[in-house]
């Protein structure tokens, strides 16, 4: 039995959306656990409510109805100053298009967040980010600016960023979405990684190669929780990055192979 603390616990959480005279029910009685130390994978189609799950959980949006409780503070009921308090020393963001500030550096952007923190618990911000750099791979990387870095590397300082304030958990919103395949593996290795230490990740996706490199895959439709179970047959990046063929480069080869000649010789 698993005795690991509940990190995200929500019970019957229900967001209706008002449009005039219409209602729009984005989100269901939705009862949804997550433990410490799971990564879990989120998937659903367009206007499932995978979308409006992530704002709940991320407190950037209230419920209508129902409760969420985060690393077992209550905060369905909060205002918006208390939810982005919470936001900012218990929950770390990575988004699909980085969101990075040009002519900023690497060690620039990820101290950025402790720079927000008003309760004062963060003495050395510069050190802090350095050492969330250096856990992602960046360590020589931390002078560099976006234009400087390439797709995977930004990812993984938008990663350092959401790290840097240790928080309860982490929750990526289409994270390899921007990336092609390669890099796309080699940003999970370090979300593997990182969740291999301990750090509770949920990772919001439509692909199901992506999903798969979750222990947990949670379905919604319709704003409804469907389906939860676990990963049977999950991916392992590392696994996949030194089994990697880049299909490109096998077909630019097979174009400059020597044609074969029969025993005969030419006609």
């Amino acid at each position: 039995m698993n005795d690991a603390a509940t990190v995200i616990r929500t019970r019957g959480l229900t967001k209706t959306y008002v449009t005039g005279a219409a209602e729009v029910r984005a989100l269901r009685d939705v009862d949804f656990d997550v433990r410490q130390g799971e990564m879990v994978s989120i998937m659903g189609a367009s206007g499932s409510g995978k979308s409006t799950l992530m704002n709940i959980l991320g407190c950037l949006d209230r419920p209508t109805s129902g409760t969420y409780e985060l690393d077992g503070i209550r905060v369905d009921g909060m205002d918006r100053n208390a939810r982005a308090d919470i936001r900012n020393q218990r929950i770390g963001f990575v988004f699909q298009g980085f969101n990075l500030l040009p002519r900023t550096s690497a060690l620039e952007q990820v101290e950025l967040p402790l720079l927000y923190d008003r309760t004062g618990r963060q003495e050395n911000s510069r050190d802090m980010a350095a050492r969330a750099l250096e856990r992602v791979g960046l360590g020589d990387r931390m002078d560099h600016e976006p234009s400087e870095l390439s797709g995977g590397q930004q990812q993984r300082v938008a990663l350092a960023r959401a790290l840097v304030t240790e928080p309860a958990i982490v929750l990526a919103d289409e994270p390899t979405g921007n990336l092609d395949t390669r890099t796309s593996i080699e940003v999970l290795a370090v979300f593997q990684e990182l969740n291999a230490q301990g750090i509770t990740i949920l990772v919001i996706t439509h692909e199901h190669e992506i999903a798969r490199y979750a222990k947990r895959i949670v379905r919604f439709r319709d704003g409804r929780l469907m389906q939860d179970e676990p990963v049977l047959d999950r991916r392992d990046a590392v696994h996949d990055l030194a089994e990697w063929h880049d299909p490109d480069e096998d077909e630019a080869a097979s174009a400059f192979a020597p044609i074969p000649v029969s025993e005969g010789g030419a006609a």
